[in-house]
């Protein structure tokens, strides 16, 4: 590195070098700092937790199949049924703990309004997992 003199004889040049001592002496510095400030970041404290050997439940919830006819009769498990019967099969199926799962099979002609009875007495009954059951089209 060339550096300069006080002489007044010479002419002044622009330096043509970095002086790179300056941002080592920052980068050892901050090495430093980042050595020192690491292990304090990761410091976590040492709890022995409970060993419990338990396996999660795999219970799966029951089916039941509602199904109504082009007549409008409606059927709880193959069983034909009136208007208080599958109230009271419903409300029954929601005090379960594990809630059924209600599927509904219409028939294609059936009013969509009796269709969206049955869900609004599943749903105040307590039966919140309502599917519908179709056939694909060929």
């Amino acid at each position: 590195m060339a550096f300069g003199g006080f002489s007044k004889n010479q002419a002044s040049q622009p330096m043509v070098e970095i002086n790179m001592v300056p941002l080592i002496d920052v980068m050892l510095v901050l090495l430093v700092i980042f050595i020192i400030a690491a292990p304090m970041l990761t410091h976590a404290v040492k709890v022995e937790l409970p060993k419990a050997s338990s396996m999660p439940e795999d219970s799966k919830p029951e089916v039941v199949h509602l199904s109504v006819d082009a007549a409008g009769k409606v059927y709880w498990n193959d069983r034909e049924m009136d208007e208080s019967g599958w109230r009271a099969s419903m409300a029954e199926a929601a005090a379960q703990t594990v809630k059924p799962e209600l599927r509904i099979r219409a028939d294609g002609g059936i009013a969509y309004r009796q269709i969206a009875g049955l869900m609004s007495d599943a749903a105040s009954a307590g039966l919140m997992k309502i599917g519908f059951v179709t056939e694909p089209k060929n």
